[in-house]
């Protein structure tokens, strides 16, 4: 029993009835019930407003308004309390109207007894707790929804998205009135990956890989963490929590590219002094052969000691070019605007662009990013990368797209597309290993080299490519730490 007295407020403008049930409520118990009359339909309402009840008894018919207005009435108030209608006996279509508009129980006067009417008082008061407890807990989780910075999406086995927080709203770059249209399936970069993850969750009740390649609005791919959860084994509806990790797999893509880089060059000083040293005994050897008497070196002598000799040197060269490309390099720099060094690049590479007739479509962020470079050394990094996109790409039809902006890590980012062969997934990993080429006349060295510059100038370089539709490599590289004094004198100027 509660510790205060349930409070009724009934609207009726009978006398009579009033009296009748405040006797049976005596009868229940004389100290468990309050109740109030209000004799009319205004004098109800008004005492509405007070909002110091627990439960309405409304009567059907309130002279020319009724019960159903007194429904409406509650049903804009914050609290909506329950309403037990009091209905002439028999008129079922009256009955029916009161439930419908929201009564939480109807009572026939006449057949009103006081066990009928305590239960009917409970039944109320608990279906009202109930209901209360499950809008809370509603209000709760969809603030966690609204509010939580994973990307939320809630759909069914039949591929349908039915609603999406706003954190993934803005991640995948779509309105909600458009995300709704879609199937959960175009949101993944492969058919493939969307239907095993489909298959998974719907049959089995859970994901066997937790990593899937996503896709944007904008086609922008995304590498995300999926844990999802059956909700509704009846409806088929299911739960995804989605975690962005595209930044975390690029960190650790980048962090893989510094130990590789390191490692290698390492390697490549192990190398340079162990085969050096032969070489030098070799090229001895064949020089002092060459100086013995003409007749002990015949003709076939001297053409053998000459390709071993040549052989000897051009192996010294590689393991110079080596040493230069994954060595530690001493940087001249000054600020200079990543435009303006991309722009230089290009310009080295007119011909080439010219010869093969490719499109040079330029997306260069205004005003420019002061970046604090060495400018012939990243030149040449970026001049490197721009001449395997015009070897990638077919006379005529190429399009290299240069594109720079900055990232939300407030570092300048440049981007070299080409609409060329692409690269197999298999090659991508082994692109910056050092004689690793696929030119018939290629060192293997230039992609070394560049990355062995940008990774001196605490930059990163990552490149995404699929076959048959092109390649980008993506660099970042910090600001210059004086560029905002360096705007500031500019304008001055």
């Amino acid at each position: 029993m509660s510790e205060r007295p349930i409070r009724i407020l009934m609207i009726d403008d009978d006398e009579d009835d009033f009296f009748l049930v405040t006797q049976l409520l005596q009868d229940i118990s004389p100290n468990q019930y309050e109740i109030e009359w209000a004799p009319s339909y205004q004098k109800g309402i008004a005492a509405l407003e007070s909002d110091d009840h627990d439960v309405y008894l409304v009567d059907y018919r309130l002279g020319p308004n009724t019960g159903i207005d007194v429904l409406r009435r509650v049903q804009e108030m914050p609290n909506q309390l329950p309403v037990i209608m009091l209905t002439g006996k028999g008129d079922y279509r009256i009955d029916r109207e009161a439930m419908l508009a929201g009564a939480y129980d109807y009572l026939v006067k006449g057949e009103i007894t006081a066990d009928l009417l305590e239960r009917s008082i409970r039944y109320a008061l608990d279906e009202y707790n109930h209901r209360r407890t499950i809008e809370e807990s509603e209000k709760k989780y969809y603030g966690i929804f609204e509010k939580a910075h994973d990307l939320i999406i809630l759909a069914d086995c039949d591929r349908n998205i039915i609603d999406a927080n706003p954190a993934a709203l803005k991640a995948f770059g779509y309105s909600r009135e458009q995300i709704l249209q879609l199937h959960l399936r175009d949101l993944f970069l492969s058919i493939d990956e969307s239907e095993l993850f489909l298959n998974n969750i719907c049959h089995d009740g859970h994901t066997s890989s937790p990593e899937y390649e996503f896709k944007t609005a904008t086609t922008k791919k995304m590498t995300v963490h999926i844990n999802a959860v059956m909700l509704d084994e009846a409806a088929q509806i299911f739960l995804c929590v989605i975690q962005d990790i595209t930044e975390k797999k690029r960190e650790e893509q980048e962090k893989q590219h510094r130990e590789k880089f390191v490692i290698t060059g390492r390697i490549a000083r192990v190398i340079a002094h162990e085969v050096r040293n032969p070489l030098t005994n070799i090229l001895l050897a064949v020089s002092q052969f060459k100086e013995e008497d003409p007749i002990v070196a015949s003709d076939d002598a001297l053409l053998y000691t000459d390709i071993i000799e040549r052989n000897c040197t051009r192996i010294n060269q590689l393991i110079t070019e080596l040493l230069h490309s994954t060595r530690m390099i001493e940087l001249h720099t000054d600020p200079h605007g990543i435009n303006e060094l991309i722009e230089k690049a290009l310009l080295l590479s007119q011909d080439r662009l010219q010869l093969n007739d490719i499109q040079v479509d330029r997306k260069l962020v205004s005003p420019d990013i002061i970046i604090n470079a060495d400018e012939e050394k990243v030149v040449i990094a970026f001049l490197n990368i721009i001449i395997n996109a015009i070897e990638a790409m077919t006379s005529r039809k190429g399009i290299l797209t240069v594109t720079t902006t900055r990232t939300p890590e407030n570092r300048a980012r440049l981007q070299i597309a080409d609409n060329g062969i692409g690269i197999p997934s298999d090659k991508l990993g082994r692109l910056f290993d050092p004689f690793y080429t696929n030119k018939a006349k290629g060192t293997g060295l230039g992609l070394t080299s560049t990355q062995n510059i940008l990774l001196n100038h605490q930059g990163t370089i990552n490149v995404e490519s699929e076959p048959g539709k092109g390649t980008a490599f993506s660099i970042t590289m910090p600001l210059f730490e004086g560029a905002e004094n360096l705007k500031t004198n500019k304008k001055s100027e």
